[in-house]
């Protein structure tokens, strides 16, 4: 009875030793950029590659696929095949204690972000229109970053009556504030500085 309590007792911890067969299965991840056309598994201790695992399809970028070997060991020779006939492959992986192996980067992979928005280049140009109810015979419009007036936006021959207005045209993409100087028939100056025109399309000058 000895015996075959010991005999028990061997056969007990060999079976408890040897690896389960469901303990080697895993995700094979494709965190490349390039898609798997073919996939082998095969236990590291033979020298032939087993048959292609991918009969549902090709994996994509991103996908992974369920993989259950069919032997029981736990390192494993993984070899796969890409669109583009390149291969890769990892050597001795102990697939018993892991639940995913993986191709490429080691964080799951992302597709490439769309690119941003094209950038709305800020427009500071408007329609200068004269409230003030008198004639103007000169009328200096320059962004703040500029340190002169330029020239007379109506020219030499002409006013702008009340409630006339006329199109002012500035630089795209510097600043979005304005110095504006006006001059009256009666040769009177006003100015205004600082006004910001990117978010208005009139200006009313009062």
């Amino acid at each position: 009875m000895r015996i075959l309590a010991v005999i028990a007792t061997l056969i007990a911890m060999v079976a408890g030793a040897a690896p389960a067969s469901a303990q080697n299965r895993f995700w094979l991840q494709n965190n490349t950029d390039r898609t798997i056309v073919a996939a082998n598994v095969s236990p590291s201790r033979v020298q032939e590659w087993g048959p292609n695992i991918l009969t549902q399809g090709p994996i994509r970028p991103g996908m992974q696929v369920w993989v259950e070997p069919t032997f029981p060991d736990c390192y494993l020779d993984i070899r796969v095949r890409f669109a583009d006939g390149t291969e890769d492959g990892h050597l001795g992986v102990h697939a018993c204690t892991l639940s995913r192996i993986t191709f490429g980067r080691d964080v799951p992979y992302q597709p490439t972000p769309e690119p941003p928005p094209e950038r709305v280049v800020a427009n500071p140009s408007f329609t200068f229109v004269n409230r003030s109810g008198e004639t103007i015979r000169e009328i200096y419009v320059s962004l703040t970053s500029n340190r002169n007036w330029g020239a007379d936006r109506l020219g030499p021959r002409n006013i702008l009556p009340p409630g006339a207005s006329m199109q002012i045209t500035l630089p795209r993409g510097e600043v979005c504030t304005v110095d504006m100087r006006v001059v009256y028939m009666d040769r009177r100056v006003m100015e205004r500085r600082n006004v910001e025109t990117c978010s208005m399309r009139n200006f009313a000058w009062r």
